[in-house]
């Protein structure tokens, strides 16, 4: 069975329509109108032990919705969940015990006495054993490089700091289970490589589950086999993230260096279906192509026909561009067939 298991999973909510101004502030008082706004809608989800996940949708697609209804915050409109064996909605503290979350805007440490003394805290309330609390903190503080700042209250910490302690203090109990939502917003490039490297070694040494959403795709390609993407309530891919990044990105990019200017492989190359030619310089250029039409070779192949190469580079298909463009409504993955 699935440590993750969701059926026909579905949550609504009523929202009030009112008309602007104080005459229809009254009108609503007196004669209140709502609609019912549909924020999932019969979604089926299955996730195994030790899957990395990224669930990912554009604004208002249902992720946090999504992951409120398994954390058991939301009490589902229909449909059923079980996590690890546990309905979350019905048996939350059980529940609780057996997940860790982190969310980007929120905190779950004390606002006012220091670090330490939050995840002290928190032994007591998951009754962590007084060895397995020892052995987990001084590994977090070392991974994270929470040294510095384990002594300060949370007031105190910049936004990476206090991130780099609310991924600690979900770690702590060592669930088997943890929801990271917006984990490295606004986080600087050292901080991000710092969470990243820590949620895999956990991920790879305690087989922990890990269920992402994200808006940060180098969090995505760094850290999840698996993508799940998500929009108006519904699934609309599943399945791995090589996958997608194959089927869907098909573009490749390879640039060149060359010896000498090359006027008339330029000239060519923008002439020719499939291929698009951005000229940097007389010597350095990038060629742009259909995978499915050329292959990497055929193209280093006749730029070399045509003079000296010094230097390439190939950069390969990025799931950046596919999920830009299923945000944008220009890719329904539906109908190609996922």
């Amino acid at each position: 069975m699935s440590i993750i298991e969701a059926k026909g999973l579905s949550k609504s909510f009523m929202q009030a329509v009112k008309e602007p101004g104080l005459k229809g502030a009254v009108k609503h008082l007196l004669i209140p109108r709502h609609i019912e706004k549909m924020a999932v809608q019969s979604l089926d989800l299955s996730i195994e032990a030790g899957e990395t996940v990224a669930y990912v949708g554009p604004n208002g697609a249902g992720k946090s919705t999504t992951i409120k209804m398994l954390t058991g915050i939301l009490m589902p409109t229909a449909g059923s969940i079980s996590v690890n064996g546990i309905n979350p909605y019905r048996k939350r503290m059980e529940n609780a015990a057996q997940i860790g979350a982190v969310f980007g805007q929120r905190t779950q440490l004390w606002w006012d006495i220091p670090i330490v003394e939050s995840f002290s805290l928190l032994k007591d309330i998951y009754q962590i054993p007084d060895a397995v609390y020892k052995t987990n903190l001084e590994m977090f503080i070392e991974m994270l490089g929470m040294r510095e700042f384990i002594h300060l209250s949370a007031r105190k910490l910049s936004l990476g700091q206090r991130m780099r302690a609310d991924l600690a203090a979900a770690l702590l109990h060592n669930p088997p289970i943890v929801y990271l939502d917006e984990p490295t917003i606004g986080l600087d490039v050292s901080v991000k490589q710092k969470i990243r490297e820590f949620i895999k070694k956990i991920n790879q040494e305690q087989q922990t589950t890990v269920m992402l959403t994200t808006h940060d795709l180098g969090d995505i390609e760094d850290l999840c086999k698996r993508l799940i993407i998500i929009d108006h309530g519904s699934i609309i891919y599943d399945g791995s993230l090589s996958e997608v990044k194959s089927r869907f990105a098909r573009n490749r990019v390879i640039f060149f260096q060359v010896g000498s200017p090359l006027p008339e492989l330029y000239q060519q190359l923008s002439q020719t279906p499939g291929m698009k030619l951005d000229l940097q310089n007389d010597q350095e250029f990038s060629v742009s192509f259909d995978r499915y039409e050329y292959t990497a070779s055929e193209v280093v192949s006749r730029v070399m026909k045509h003079g000296e190469v010094i230097d390439f580079r190939m950069e390969d298909a990025n799931i950046e561009q596919v999920i830009k463009a299923v945000y944008d409504g220009n890719l329904n993955l539906n109908e190609t067939g996922a």
